[in-house]
């Protein structure tokens, strides 16, 4: 078997806290240039944009020089260029620190903001912000949440370590914990065990569940609720698997969807950019582990409270203006 041949570094810095994109060309193809492959690859941007890039010297190659529009297309060969970045509302809520070491920091993220660069959302997110505030340009995400919920991430500050903590993932060998305010249904016998599949498809919104061997598993509790008609209720949610919207697909399921959730049960209208008003009511409250690198064991817990457990009338009427007490 015939091993990969790694990536040599970038000989871009970053921008803003967002790396380079780097393009391996493949080992085979017709094309006969590096601007014809990067037209037909980069398949969102037209030729015109390519071609200002060439002219701008913003596509190098591994020595950090200008790639020339009609370079020879080499197999293997790595190219390197910064996207324009696209024009971003501000997330106007801080990325709290809970813990920093050597190896790791531990983020409570807000509502709304990416925890990684991904689509329209490059700069404005947690680990490009933590990038720049923290001035660790190699910091890197173990795990990811959702844009619209908050609470606590796992990053690596180096490289070398990455790997050990994805582990912990991937292996679940890690704890985690969220709270979710939702409706009270007395009706719903709780704490259980909820199991199902769970696919998630390219280009499609919205997870589903579909008959199958179970890949998700989501333990269910309440905690409390309010005496008033529909709840709200406050519910632990403690996830054994990670698919793609896991905890809102099941607790929706269960007939008691989060409150602010704009996909399940039903896709609401998108709501315009920067439109911070009513956030999702789910938070990642805990994380502990065993850290594979020091041996010690860690407890990591949010100190944000949901907006609509702090005041339902408040949160409803569209009036969120930030975390609360203790973030």
């Amino acid at each position: 078997m015939r091993r990969k041949t790694p990536a040599p570094p970038s000989p871009l810095p970053q921008r803003h806290g967002v790396d380079p994109v780097r393009v391996r060309l493949p080992a085979e193809g017709t094309w006969g240039t590096v601007r014809a492959h990067l037209v037909e690859r980069l398949s969102g941007a037209d030729a015109g944009v390519v071609d200002g890039m060439f002219d701008a010297g913003r596509i190098v190659g591994a020595d950090g020089r200008p790639v020339a529009a009609d370079a020879p297309f080499v197999p293997g060969m790595f190219v390197w260029f910064h996207r324009d970045l696209p024009d971003e509302v501000p997330v106007p809520f801080p990325v709290a620190v809970v813990h920093r070491d050597e190896h790791i920091v531990v983020a409570d993220k807000p509502h709304f903001l990416a925890t990684t660069p991904r689509g329209g959302h490059v700069a404005e997110t947690a680990l490009a912000r933590l990038r720049r505030e923290l001035d660790l340009p190699e910091l890197t995400a173990a795990h990811r949440l959702d844009r619209l919920t908050a609470g606590l991430v796992l990053f690596t500050v180096r490289p070398e370590v990455r790997g050990a903590y994805q582990t912990l993932f991937r292996d679940r060998r890690i704890r985690k914990e969220y709270e979710a305010i939702a409706p009270y249904d007395p009706a719903l016998a709780l704490p259980r065990t909820v199991r199902s599949r769970i696919v998630k498809e390219r280009g499609v919104l919205t997870a589903r569940e579909v008959p199958g061997e179970p890949n998700a598993v989501s333990r269910v509790e309440l905690v409390e609720h309010r005496e008033r008609p529909g709840g709200p209720a406050l519910y632990r949610l403690a996830p054994a698997t990670g698919q793609t919207h896991q905890l809102r697909v099941h607790m929706s399921a269960l007939g008691v969807p989060i409150l602010g959730d704009p996909l399940y049960p039903e896709v609401a209208a998108p709501v315009p950019a920067g439109d911070f008003r009513r956030p999702l009511q789910l938070l990642a409250r805990s994380l502990e582990f065993t850290d594979p690198v020091t041996g010690e064991e860690h407890r990591f817990r949010s100190g944000r409270v949901l907006a609509a457990w702090a005041s339902y009338d408040r949160w409803a009427a569209g009036r969120y203006d930030g975390p609360s007490d203790g973030q």
